[in-house]
């Protein structure tokens, strides 16, 4: 006897559907529509196949782009990631002084990115802000306009106030998952602080630190509105980052074409470092799980 499926839960699902279709698979299908056509005005169009994706492959501005890209998410990735842990582990486990640990930590991560970045520029000014003015009266050169020391130390000591209180918090997380039993064994065992870390906390926090990394890394490469409001891209194209020379090239340059082009390539180099960053930490998981 056949069994009549009901279908009518998919009417639930639709209004979703449509909503992803909106916001999501239209607007990509017009920058893929873009990046295969040239225009010059009056809404006319002429086919121009690949032509912008080979001058993007061959730009060096683009691939400059990328190499500071790659090395800004690298940098933030080696201090937030080993910096959420250690605070993480030193935060009280209950109590009230927890409870303000956590919602400190919490306050960086309300602020929304336009104001970090305005934050960061008045606080890096020589002339009215704090940092700026007490690096200048301890003898200490420091313009981040004019320096690309400056201006690199300037927007990673930014992203790092910023977002190092999500790797505490995941982190946090991860750590009071941890039965009081691994600790009561370690302790009859006289096991080392550091053999506590290795042995229990480590692997227990695997899962959260897997979601801190693909979280932080994804953010990192694409970050604009920070380090645009604070420094512009500059000076000259220090820490014009792709997010930048793209908003640049697109509505600067006003060449639609070839910023449709670098849009597309650069969600595909998210998406296949993201792809990954989450298969190496997956495998890794699996083989610590058999062991």
């Amino acid at each position: 006897m056949n069994k009549t499926v009901n279908q009518k839960a998919w009417f639930l699902v639709l209004p979703v559907l449509l909503l992803v279709a909106f916001s999501a698979v239209i607007p990509l299908m017009t920058v893929v529509n873009y990046s295969v056509q040239d225009t010059f005005g009056n809404n006319q169009f002429f086919w121009a196949g690949l032509d912008w994706f080979r001058d993007m492959l061959a730009s060096e501005r683009m691939w400059d782009a990328l190499v500071r890209q790659l090395i800004f998410s690298a940098i933030i990735l080696a201090i937030e990631i080993p910096l959420g842990i250690f605070v993480a582990l030193h935060m009280p486990k209950k109590g009230f002084w927890s409870s303000f640990c956590l919602v400190t930590m919490s306050l960086p991560l309300l602020i929304p990115w336009n104001v970090v970045g305005t934050i960061w520029q008045i606080f890096g000014r020589v002339d009215i802000g704090l940092l700026g003015y007490t690096l200048d009266a301890l003898g200490i050169d420091y313009n981040y306009t004019q320096n690309t020391i400056d201006a690199w130390v300037t927007v990673i000591v930014m992203d790092v106030w910023h977002w190092t209180s999500l790797v505490a918090l995941l982190a946090y997380a991860g750590l009071r998952s941890i039965p009081d039993a691994y600790y009561q064994a370690a302790k009859i065992d006289q096991a080392s602080r550091w053999a506590v870390f290795r042995y229990i906390e480590l692997p227990k926090m695997a899962g959260v630190l897997m979601i801190a990394i693909l979280l932080r890394f994804m953010d990192s490469f694409m970050i604009y509105t920070e380090p645009f409001v604070v420094t512009g891209g500059g000076p000259g194209n220090a820490t014009t980052f792709l997010s930048i020379d793209l908003v640049k090239m697109a509505l600067g340059q006003f060449d639609l074409g070839p910023a449709a082009a670098f849009s597309l390539m650069y969600f595909l180099v998210i998406m296949l470092i993201s792809w990954v960053f989450y298969t190496v930490m997956t495998n890794l998981d699996k083989r610590d799980g058999v062991q």
